[in-house]
């Protein structure tokens, strides 16, 4: 009987051994390098850490992205417990400027065939601090390209890669295939698909550690709903499209006062894209066009110009938002299809909605007492300092005179005092 209980233990024990299955953490990354997605890769490496996975593998394909938050993807890479394998897939994919980075600061780096790497030059990656078309002085310009080689050769010399080809990605902007980077040593090695990638991965040592990837179980962490909303957001089309709300809403709020909701859309708006303009980079003289605009169109409603200033201040809304941001770079690239539809609809806005709300407070009242003023009348009953009566606009009227008026005398109402009006002697 023991020895069938013994038996019976060892069974149990090889069977969880067996069940037990090593876990693989993944990630996949598809668009710009900015906030969201350096807290999205952090979160990430400690929810692998914490699930004890073998090793967390990030799937990616980018354009670039911003200098901050490439360097504190770098950093969550060095200081993480857990290998970090950063394969550039699926097929035609690219790790271009930021992805460059990220590649090279990788524990196992790892391509897709037809994949590229490179162009690491800094231009998304910091450049211009006032983003848009101007450019920075030679000094400074200088400055940044130094400071990204050196950044780039310390992770490179970390990892034990080809630092020489990963100072010429930032220098000369060099751009080479999933082949030529397996072959300069600029990554580890190249995968079809995560199977296959698995079954490289298995037995290789990482840190000191023997990864167990082969059979393992692939468990994808997924972008939570504040990151997934801000991944979206950060963009310069959205902070466009927000900066015309907060336009719209707060002048809307303050031509037809009380409206409430106008003021409230246009205040949260506003927040948000101050929010960005703080992310992305933004060009302070195409702003400063912009808001050129808004005045030159407000000015047109009160100026006798016939126009002029409408069109100044679209020429203005047009430049400045041509300016904004740097179109020389496709990542932060405004699209002409945003631009020219809202400055056509910034101009009618100002000169079709504002413009005749504004002209309709500048006239004369139409309605209500007050346009009984100036209208001449006869009276009713004789009228004197204690009052009288007089019929106007269908309704019968208290009225005083300073000087005695006699019955059926014709009368001009000079003003009105609560329901009492006060006449006089036409002409007089």
């Amino acid at each position: 009987m023991r020895t069938l209980l013994t038996c019976l233990a060892l069974w149990l024990v090889g069977a969880a051994t067996v069940v037990a299955v090593e876990k693989i953490s993944l990630i996949k990354i598809d668009g710009a390098i900015g906030p969201a997605t350096a807290s999205y890769i952090s979160r990430s490496i400690d929810e692998a850490r914490a699930q004890d996975a073998q090793c967390l593998i990030i799937q990616l394909n980018t354009p670039g992205g911003l200098l901050d938050s490439t360097q504190t993807i770098v950093q969550s890479f060095l200081g993480s417990t857990v290998p970090v394998v950063v394969y550039v897939a699926p097929t035609g994919a690219t790790a271009t400027s930021a992805g460059c980075f990220i590649t090279i600061a990788a524990s196992v780096a790892a391509m897709a065939p037809a994949t590229t790497i490179g162009a690491a030059h800094p231009v998304t990656l910091g450049g211009n601090p006032t983003g848009g078309e101007q450019k920075p002085d030679d000094t400074m310009k200088q400055k940044l390209e130094n400071f990204s080689v050196s950044y780039i050769e310390a992770i490179a010399a970390r990892r034990h890669r080809n630092i020489d080809w990963a100072k010429s990605a930032v220098r000369e902007s060099a751009s080479i295939s999933a082949d030529k980077a397996l072959e300069l040593k600029v990554v580890d090695l190249i995968a079809v698909d995560l199977t296959e990638l698995l079954k490289q991965l298995n037995g290789r040592v990482v840190d000191s550690k023997t990864l167990k990837t082969a059979g393992a179980e692939i468990v994808e962490i997924k972008m939570s709903a504040p990151e997934r909303v801000f991944q979206r957001l950060w963009r310069p089309e959205v902070m466009f499209v927000l900066m015309l709300i907060a336009i719209y809403g707060i002048i809307g709020e303050l031509t037809t006062p009380g409206a409430i909701l106008p003021g409230v859309v246009g205040a949260i708006a506003l927040i948000l894209a101050l929010y960005l303009a703080a992310i992305l980079p933004v060009n302070v003289t195409g702003l400063a066009l912009i808001a050129l605009a808004l005045m030159l169109f407000i000015f047109d409603v009160y100026a006798p110009t016939h126009g002029v200033l409408t069109m100044g201040g679209v020429i203005s809304f047009l430049i400045g938002s041509l300016m904004l941001f740097n179109r020389a770079d496709p990542l932060f690239r405004l699209s002409l299809s945003y631009i020219i539809p809202a400055t056509l609809v910034t101009a009618a806005f100002f000169v079709f909605v504002i413009g005749k709300g504004l002209r309709a407070q500048l006239m004369p009242v139409k309605a209500g007492a007050e346009t009984m003023i100036g209208k001449t009348v006869a009276t009713l009953t004789p009228i004197d300092s204690r009052g009288g009566r007089i019929f106007v606009e269908g309704e019968y009227w208290n009225a005083v005179s300073d000087r005695p008026i006699e019955k059926g005398e014709v009368v001009e109402i000079a003003s009105v005092q609560g329901l009492t009006l006060k006449v006089k002697t036409k002409g007089k």
